[in-house]
């Protein structure tokens, strides 16, 4: 009875479960129900009330990048110490809009604040006319929008003064919409060193789309998703010279402000700002005791000469390439651009040409023909092309006889020069030798075809092609020898003696440096470093020969025993030095123009400097050109010595002792 009273043990299938009781079950569906339905309420309230004015708002809103211009790198002269280029920075006033002012009552506000605005500039800078007054700065706020969007700062004044900037920081919360920027503006070495070398800047909404690359970034802008690549209208760029042909490498990279904007393309949030990055250095082959002794001796030649309105030349070290100097003048100041002072000497220098005006003489062409410093190429050409040998005789009368009409065409004051070789034709200058034995004997061997072998000639010595100059918008010269209305005759005999071909100076230069080092023709190089901001070098310039002509060493050395014409400006001179004079012709009668020009190396066993001058209507070029070319010699002795030591340093020495 009792075991049968006891109870079982129990095991783990007997362990009892708490069921949920009913109550529990509905306040748990409930609880779920009223949340199902508030999320669903408010999905429904989001989709068709808040939905328009989200899917606005989204349409609407959107962030802009505003360019802010790179800071443009310097330009350095050849010791990398003098800039002939930089940027400075300037404090800059610019206003923001943050409101439509189309409309009469928000556009009295605007012209209120620009009125207030000069009146702040009148007070800090009274009598000074140049300031901006109420109509101009409304006009700058451009509150029509006609010239950019609403949220793109406008430029009000540059270059504010310290108080200005004081002032305006101060008042901050005074003037809205008012900021106070940081800014570069470029600026040139005061006393004018090699301008058209180093070039200028404009704003590059200016650029025509003649300058390709600024035509390719226009094209190109809409697709440009780098915004440190991104150019604004307002930044300035390289519009000639190396300021144009590096403007990559100068120009840096853009900075930018971000801002979100309304519908309205006006500002609506915080404004945050990228720093730009600055742009490379250049440091040029341009020395600037040499370049202004180079300018100077121009500008006093021209006082000196009775037409003579320009001058030009150009010195270039035999092995490098590397130019020294590099002179057109008059010139202009890039520092204060005023086209109607400069359009008769603008681009019109040892690269360049714009053709002559005889209506206007103050404009002056700076290609022009030869003359005798030809006549070394051509007794070279006669050497090569077996027209002659070095000791063959030439009975020089005073002339030569063209065609069968007996035309004379003379010498120089029709000089009788008696039995001379090919190198005494060359010291007396003898165009009569350069006729009968050069330019017939190569009709005579070719003929008609004789045309094409000068020319090619012409071009492995660099005349009548482009030299290489890292310098934008290079003239290849005038080949009126390829003019067919003349005879073949009449066309070799006058170019045999410089009459047939206009070429310029830095082209002069590039043949005188061949005849220097017998052949190669040396790439000229304005730029030879290029520098990151830290100073360090990303890239040398390296000398580079751009082709070699094969002459006999023999026809070399006789012609450089040539180039000994007697030459006043260089009396004293401590250096035996090979040089040509040469005076080109151009019209008759009243309009007969004389032009000077003058080239030499030295010293002459071992050169150094090549130098090319041309004087338009300077008259002889051993009375007008030579003087220069002296002055330029001198100068690179002072500075790096032609003997390899240089006389300023040395003097500084004795000095010390």
């Amino acid at each position: 009875m009792f075991n049968r009273l006891r109870k079982k043990p129990m095991t783990e299938e007997d362990t009892p479960v708490n069921k949920p009781s009913t109550a529990r079950l509905n306040l748990f569906f409930f609880a779920a129900f009223v949340i199902f339905s508030i999320l669903i309420f408010r999905l429904a309230f989001v989709q068709f009330v808040e939905g328009p004015e989200l899917t606005y708002m989204e349409t609407s809103r959107n962030t802009k990048d505003i360019p802010l211009a790179p800071v443009r790198g310097p330009i350095y002269d050849a010791t990398g110490e003098v800039a002939l280029a930089y940027s400075e920075p300037v404090q800059s006033l610019y206003v923001l809009l943050y409101e439509d002012y189309r409309n009469d009552e928000r556009r009295q506000e605007a012209e209120e604040l620009a009125h207030d605005l000069a009146a702040v500039f009148k007070q800090f800078n009274p009598g000074d006319k140049e300031q901006p007054d109420g109509e101009e700065i409304i006009k700058r706020l451009d509150l029509d929008y006609q010239k950019t969007f609403g949220y793109v700062p406008r430029l009000v004044k540059s270059d504010l003064s310290t108080k200005e900037i004081a002032f305006f920081m101060e008042k901050k919360a005074d003037y809205p919409g008012v900021m106070v920027l940081e800014e570069n503006i470029r600026k040139y070495d005061p006393d004018g060193v090699a301008v058209q070398v180093v070039g200028y800047t404009r704003e590059f909404k200016r650029a025509p789309d003649s300058i390709a690359k600024y035509k390719a970034i226009r094209e190109g802008a809409s697709t440009q998703r780098d915004p440190g690549l991104v150019y604004h209208e307002e930044e300035k760029v390289g519009f000639d010279g190396l300021e144009l042909q590096y403007q990559e490498e100068l120009r840096g990279r853009s900075g930018y402000q971000s801002i979100d904007i309304d519908a309205r393309n006006l500002p609506d949030g915080t404004m945050l700002q990228t720093p730009p990055e600055k742009g490379y250095s250049l440091v040029s082959t341009i020395n600037k005791e040499i370049q202004m002794a180079a300018q100077e001796a121009i500008t006093d030649e021209l006082r000196r000469l009775p037409k003579a309105i320009t001058g030009y030349a150009v010195a270039m070290e035999v092995d490098t390439g590397n130019v020294v100097a590099m002179a057109s003048m008059p010139d202009y100041d890039p520092n204060d651009w005023d086209y109607d002072k400069i359009k008769y000497v603008f681009r019109n220098g040892t690269t360049e040409s714009f053709p002559p005006n005889d209506a206007k003489p103050s404009r002056a062409e700076s290609v022009i023909l030869l003359g005798s410093v030809i006549k070394p190429l051509s007794v070279l050409i006669g050497l090569k092309e077996g027209l002659f040998t070095a000791g063959q005789t030439y009975h020089d009368q005073g002339y030569a006889i063209l065609g069968k009409d007996g035309r004379q065409v003379k010498n120089s004051h029709s000089a009788y020069n008696g039995s001379i070789t090919a190198r005494r034709a060359i010291e007396k200058s003898s165009n009569a030798f350069m006729i009968d034995m050069v330019g017939k004997r190569l009709l005579s061997k070719y003929g008609s075809e004789g045309i094409d072998i000068w020319d090619k000639h012409m071009k492995e010595f660099g005349l009548g092609v482009s030299t290489g100059v890292d310098l934008p918008n290079e003239f290849l010269g005038r080949l009126e020898y390829t003019n067919k209305d003349e005879s073949a005759l009449t066309r070799l005999a006058f170019a045999s003696f410089g009459q047939q071909a206009k070429y310029t100076t830095m082209q002069l230069a590039q043949y005188t440096t061949m005849l220097a080092n017998k052949g190669k023709r040396m790439e000229p190089h304005l730029v030879k470093e290029i520098r990151d901001a830290d100073g360090n070098v990303v890239k040398e310039i390296k000398p580079k020969v751009l082709n070699e002509v094969d002459f006999a060493d023999a026809h070399w050395n006789e012609v450089h025993k040539g180039m000994v014409t007697k030459v006043s400006a260089f009396d004293g001179f401590p250096y035996d030095y090979a040089r040509k004079t040469g005076t080109s012709e151009q019209g008759t009668g009243p309009n007969k123009k004389e032009n000077g020009v003058f080239i030499a190396f030295a010293p002459r066993d071992n050169p150094k400097l090549a130098v090319a001058v041309v004087v338009p209507e300077g008259g002889f070029g051993s009375v007008s050109a030579s003087p220069i070319a002296r002055k330029i010699f001198d100068a690179y002795d002072e500075v790096y010595g032609l003997d390899g030591t240089p006389k300023g340093k040395k003097d500084e020495g004795k000095d010390k002792e």
